[in-house]
């Protein structure tokens, strides 16, 4: 049986290498002396095989073999369209 291969959930903030983009991955975690919640990010380069990937989609990476000296993950999946996600927060704004 295939282990299961780590996954994640991210914005892509760069597609401007061919089959590659740069996905943001945020998390949050506790400021150790004061416990105040403080948010982080970490960027990843992604093989996205048939440069599908616009900037602003939010998708899914999952773990791969090292395709460079960079990359580690594959896109499998976009989750929400940049152009998809910007329409609904305009439609949202005029409703308001």
């Amino acid at each position: 049986m295939r282990e299961q291969r780590k996954r994640m959930i991210g914005v892509v903030v760069s597609d401007k290498m061919d089959k590659t983009v740069v996905v943001s991955v945020p998390r949050t975690t506790h400021h150790r002396l004061y416990g105040k919640v403080i948010r982080r990010a970490k960027k990843y380069m992604a093989h996205d095989e048939h440069n599908a990937c616009r900037v602003g989609d939010r998708v899914e990476i999952t773990e791969a073999r090292p395709l460079s000296r960079c990359k580690r993950w594959a896109v499998k999946k976009v989750l929400v369209s940049g152009a998809q996600e910007r329409h609904e927060d305009d439609s949202a704004g005029d409703q308001a």
